[in-house]
């Protein structure tokens, strides 16, 4: 097993994770000061970054079952977890939205 590449793995996902609390945090200020956020332009930019995760996984998938050097079984893993955990992501953020407009549409008025 390739320890610097894990830490590297673990340091990106800290860096991450840090950046969206900071993000969290920052939105509400955006929204004050701009006043308006664009809903479709959020979720097309996060639905094309699920996308660009899992092309880059395919591409590098692809590379390793050439047998291109460059590319190793355990970066091929990474990227394709990386991918999965995208996509399971989205796919939950589906349901809970479709499970907030059922609720809203089943409210008597």
């Amino acid at each position: 097993m390739n320890v610097p590449k894990v830490d590297g793995l673990l340091a990106e996902m800290q860096a991450a994770m840090a950046a969206a609390r900071a993000g969290a945090a920052a939105k509400p200020q955006v929204a004050a000061s701009a006043g308006k956020i664009d809903f479709a332009n959020v979720l097309k930019n996060t639905l094309d970054g699920v996308a660009e995760t899992q092309n880059k996984a395919s591409a590098l998938q692809e590379a390793f079952v050439l047998g291109d050097d460059k590319v190793s079984l355990s970066d091929t893993m990474i990227a394709m977890q990386k991918a999965n955990i995208a996509l399971q992501a989205t796919v939950q953020v589906r349901n809970k939205v479709v499970a907030a407009y059922n609720d809203i549409m089943n409210m008597q008025v």
